[in-house]
């Protein structure tokens, strides 16, 4: 009786333990309580997913579609494709867009900077496709670089028809690729200049914007993204709040009512940030030290980190990481800049967590025979100094 006793307590030790170091899985939805069809809690700087409901359903994403659409905003501002002060021509096309808009009339002019704007507090439709049309030509031709793009980042639950979210047959998503996409938005942060942006103005202060992201006001910490409601979506949002270093993304889908959406919301970043933590192991370009080059030009070359490397532990184990570093004794020349040369290992209890490659600074050619016959003057020369 009392060898069954210690077993059973045994086993409950071990589920605590499984309960605090395992990623949440759907099955804990009932606990808790999320309201929302389908949702999705993702730590920003490693993908990591820390919950998860239906998260590969497709659904209709509504306005949330436009994270994308200021994604390729962000990408056509920072190639030069477009600038912030460009006066953007409306047409009679998208000033007939209905649903959420700023009431552009066709012919009338707007910057992209406050089409931007618009489209980030106001959830501006007709924004939205004034900018796709001066960016692609047509919003078709901004629909199918936003379709390319979701392929690129491995949305495979997603299709776009349009650039704002208009229920349309064949346009859906799910909580898992919007979650893909704003991670890729929230690498631009000039997008944080507009999607924490409160309430502002258009046309000379005649035209009032209040942000449709309630959490941007009474959440701490957060900083976009897109809210989306129609009747057949229902209400969704891509909620992403950052706090001591840490940002997570929250996508949720087919909430029944806007409270609900923002409550579930709350809910999910709350538990990410109460449970977890990033723990940064090294940043790309670190440098680690020298390596000795045989039959080289220079007798060394510098070695540094290839990449970043952050860690999502549980909240309280971010200063345990451990790094052991494995890097060859000598390497031959020519040196490629670049060259791989060994790793950094990272730890958490002796349980390899993940690594990183080292590599070469410089480039170091192999040397020549006239060179060996100066260096080895030279070093006869110094010697006899």
């Amino acid at each position: 009786m009392k060898k069954a006793i210690r077993i059973v307590c045994l086993v409950c030790v071990m589920l605590l333990l499984l309960n605090n170091t395992m990623i949440v899985s759907a099955d804990e939805a009932v606990q808790l309580d999320i309201k929302a069809k389908s949702a999705v809690l993702m730590e920003a700087s490693t993908g990591k997913i820390l919950y998860e409901k239906n998260s590969h359903e497709r659904l209709r994403p509504a306005s949330v579609t436009k994270v994308m659409t200021m994604l390729l905003i962000m990408e056509a501002l920072e190639s030069n494709k477009i600038s912030l002060d460009d006066m953007v021509v409306c047409s009679e096309y998208a000033a007939g867009m209905g649903g959420s808009q700023i009431y552009l009339e066709p012919g009338e002019q707007m910057s992209v900077h406050d089409l931007l704007k618009a489209v980030a507090v106001a959830s501006g439709n007709d924004a939205s496709v004034a900018l796709a049309e001066h960016i692609s030509g047509s919003e078709q031709a901004f629909v199918n670089a936003m379709n390319e793009k979701a392929k690129e980042l491995g949305m495979n639950d997603t299709n776009f028809v349009n650039c704002n979210g208009l229920d349309v047959e064949g346009h859906y998503t799910s909580a898992y690729d919007i979650a893909l996409m704003s991670r890729e938005l929230l690498k631009h942060p000039k997008i944080f200049d507009y999607t924490t942006i409160w309430t502002d103005s258009l046309r000379n202060g005649e035209f009032g914007l209040a942000n449709t992201n309630k959490l941007i006001r009474f959440y701490p910490g957060a900083n976009g993204l897109k809210t989306g409601s129609t009747s057949k979506a229902l209400y969704c949002l891509s909620a992403t709040a950052k706090r001591d270093d840490m940002q997570l993304i929250v996508a949720i889908m087919a909430s029944p009512t806007t409270k609900d959406r923002f409550a579930d919301a709350t809910k999910l970043l709350d538990y990410g940030f109460a449970n977890y933590a990033v723990a940064q192991g090294v940043s790309a370009g670190e440098r680690i030290g020298e390596i000795p080059v045989v039959k080289g030009t220079s007798r060394s070359v510098n070695i540094i980190t290839a990449s970043d490397f952050n860690a999502l532990v549980s909240k309280g184990k971010q200063g345990k990481i451990e790094k052991r570093l494995e890097v060859s004794d000598t390497i031959l020349a020519p040196v490629d800049k670049g060259q791989k040369v060994g790793h950094i290992k990272f730890f958490i209890d002796n349980e390899e967590i993940g690594k990183v490659d080292i590599v070469t600074d410089e480039a170091v050619e192999k040397i020549t025979a006239p060179k060996v016959f100066v260096r080895l003057v030279k070093s006869w020369l110094n010697a006899r100094d």
